[in-house]
């Protein structure tokens, strides 16, 4: 698909090589990689989507897409976590608030880590059942609720939080806030320890008489249900070009491997059985990537991409665990080997398919647009 912001091809391709130098190491020590942001900042991903008048480089949404292909070729948890810190800044800086924007710039130098709330222990896929609850005080909104399943919850304390404000009303009734995890009231809870997922930084916090101000509210009752749709299209195209990302890497991998093993006084890939192996492999990320751009170019163009993105992430669910598997096997025990990171690639395609929408939930949602 190609960038269309100058410069950012190398910017992407700079922070690559350093995350396949130490993405091994974050996952062996289970550790949630802070200075990952800080190199984000340096070169300058972290304000991808930010205005360039505001210190960020004014991609468009396909740039986010191809940003997330290139980089999880190396890591998938590692770009998820970054691209939800980066959503939260570029949300903030459209505020028209002097304090959000502030926040927003501390986003963009990595001294503050963002995230997005919206799950919870009962509410997944429906999302209008969530039940922590935003009530009117004096000056502003008293929350409380647990949020649970959050990238970036094991250290992010700038967070794009949705609450109910009337149950009675349903959707309708749903509001945004941001929450200051550094105020009384907020309570980090359980870090889940995800196997190839540890960078995401999973988990849940609780919310305690927390006290937002009025100003706080980001998006009212109504409007921030439909906020949150429009940017889960978002999230399921980038997500699904994660995936092919992954498969990419899995496929160059394995290409090279079989050019350079040599089985019966051959190359492996020499072998009708070896090249016909990955063929479909080959397939499955044609036809992804064109699902994928085709979402992109909707979003970019503000266009309904309802179907286009459920599209993409429906096949994403149901295509990539099988291409890695299918490198591996024709690795053979040589693809279970931890530095070739596709063990780490297949259980991070599995944490792409529940993610912003389970494959089952994609099947409602094309069915319903039929």
């Amino acid at each position: 698909m190609g960038f269309r912001t100058s410069g950012l091809d190398a910017k992407v391709r700079e922070f690559g090589a350093y995350l396949k130098e130490y993405r091994l190491e974050w996952e062996q020590r289970h550790a949630a990689p802070g200075e990952m942001f800080v190199r984000a900042s340096e070169i300058g991903l972290l304000g991808l989507e930010t205005e360039p008048c505001f210190g960020g480089l004014g991609a468009p949404f396909s740039d986010k897409v191809e940003m997330a292909r290139l980089l999880s070729h190396q890591s998938m948890a590692c770009v998820f976590a970054l691209i939800n810190s980066q959503n939260v800044a570029s949300r903030l800086r459209v505020s028209s608030h002097d304090r959000h924007h502030a926040m927003a710039d501390e986003l963009l130098s990595a001294e503050r880590i963002g995230c997005t709330a919206l799950t919870e222990p009962a509410a997944g896929s429906d999302f209008a059942a969530i039940q922590t609850r935003a009530e009117k005080v004096e000056g502003g909104w008293r929350i409380n609720g647990t949020k649970a399943w959050i990238t970036n919850a094991a250290y992010a304390d700038t967070i794009m939080l949705y609450a109910q404000t009337d149950p009675a009303k349903g959707w309708k009734g749903i509001a945004s806030f941001l929450i200051d995890a550094k105020q009384e009231g907020f309570r980090r809870g359980e870090v889940y320890r995800l196997i190839g997922g540890h960078a995401i930084g999973a988990g849940e916090f609780h919310l305690e008489d927390y006290i937002a101000p009025s100003e706080d509210m980001l998006s009212p009752p109504g409007e921030a249900f439909k906020y949150a749709m429009g940017s889960i299209n978002g999230a399921r195209t980038y997500v699904a070009a994660m995936c092919v990302g992954m498969m990419q890497n899995a496929l160059e991998l394995t290409t090279s491997y079989g050019k350079e093993r040599q089985a019966f006084g051959q190359p492996l890939v020499a072998h009708q059985g070896y090249k016909w192996s990955l063929t479909d492999v080959m397939t499955h990320i044609a036809a992804l990537s064109g699902l994928v751009e085709k979402a992109a170019r909707l979003i970019d163009a503000k266009e309904d991409a309802v179907l286009a993105a459920a599209l993409a992430k429906k096949m994403a669910g149901e295509v990539t665990i099988p291409s890695l598997v299918t490198c591996m096997q024709a690795m053979g025990a040589n693809g279970l080997r931890e530095e070739h990171f596709l063990g780490q690639h297949l259980a991070a395609a599995k944490i792409a398919a529940f993610t912003d929408g389970s494959t089952e939930m994609m099947k409602e949602r094309i069915g319903a647009l039929m």
